[in-house]
């Protein structure tokens, strides 16, 4: 029996999203294997490689990058780090999965696509994990099947509670806020759904007094074939929730972002009269994730979602800001 190749990572950091969530996902791929982490504090790195059985640990993000047995990099780094990064992987020949949001704002995002059009041969991506999970591609199929008529419109809800100011989220320096964290899945689902950029916006955002962090952001994507509204906050009781509608029917998503890998994952379905839960089975959405990105690296095929796609969500994100500043809708 041929044994299966596999894409050997490396990780940039250990932030606690890599650490409890992406890495041990990861290990569990068919396509994936973790041979290296890094720290800038060598003894952390070394802490996490024994804690999870990861082969190599380094005291800096260069070393890993000049490993010739890594092929792909993760990198959960703080947001103000993404870009600069996911560039110094590339000129080093490596793929690239970046946590989302991939930038800071939408000119660095322009700058980073601009960056991978020197490396053809390299696939970059970010980390939007949850447009993998069986739930959306079933979402997403039904929707192109007209089982809920024409879409119209899309409302969804991401909220948790966290006011702690020595948390990397509520740093204003380096990048946290609401809309960076959650709101840009409620985006980057609206834009997937509609197939379509949103042609304006208008939004109102809650700043925080002390950390000056967005922590309640309430928008509207006006889409040509339908609208999108959505509430995200970082300092609320903690809620996920998606609901679709369409011309004859609607989808409800109970667990739409972060679903337990432990548990199965429903969705309610009703199309005119009818109505009936679509039961999923138990599966992890960051090992599907891994698992389709080193496939497009072994198959030397497009990455699951393309650059731009990343680079596109920012811009929403930018504009979404500017119209909470200027009070009035902000045009694509």
């Amino acid at each position: 029996m041929n044994k299966i190749k596999k894409v050997s990572w490396g990780v940039l950091g250990t932030a606690k999203i890599g650490v409890e969530k992406v890495i041990p996902a990861t290990q569990k791929g068919k396509y994936s294997r973790i041979s290296a982490i890094s720290s800038r504090n060598i003894e952390q790195a070394e802490n996490v490689a024994r804690q999870l059985g990861i082969p190599k640990a380094y005291g800096s993000y260069e070393k890993i990058l000049e490993d010739p047995e890594i092929e792909a990099v993760y990198i959960p780094l703080p947001n103000h780090l993404h870009v600069e990064w996911a560039v110094r992987c590339l000129e080093m020949g490596k793929h690239v999965l970046c946590e989302k949001p991939i930038s800071m704002n939408f000119r660095q995002a322009e700058h980073l696509k601009q960056e991978t059009e020197k490396f053809p041969d390299l696939k970059v991506m970010e980390a939007f994990m949850y447009r993998f999970h069986p739930q959306w591609q079933t979402v997403k199929k039904l929707l192109d099947e007209g089982k809920i008529g024409e879409l119209k419109n899309i409302h969804s809800t991401f909220s948790y509670y966290n006011d702690n100011p020595e948390d990397i989220r509520n740093q204003l320096k380096t990048g946290g806020g609401g809309l960076s964290d959650i709101g840009c899945y409620c985006i980057s689902a609206s834009r997937f759904l509609f197939e379509s950029e949103p042609i304006r916006v208008c939004a109102t955002i809650e700043y925080d007094p002390k950390m000056k962090i967005d922590r309640l952001v309430s928008a509207i994507l006006e889409f040509e074939q339908g609208t999108s509204t959505f509430t995200c906050s970082t300092q609320m009781t903690a809620h996920s929730r998606v609901e679709i509608c369409g011309t004859n029917g609607k989808i409800e998503m109970e667990t739409p972002f972060v679903p337990s890998p432990e548990s199965k994952t429903k969705i309610k379905h009703q199309s005119g009269p009818q109505t009936k839960d679509i039961v999923f089975k138990k599966c992890n959405q960051y090992t599907i994730q891994g698992d389709l990105f080193s496939q497009s690296i072994l198959n030397d095929s497009d990455a699951p979602t393309p650059i731009e796609d990343g680079v596109a969500n920012m811009k929403v994100i930018d504009k979404i800001v500017e119209s909470h500043k200027k009070g009035t809708w902000i045009k694509i």
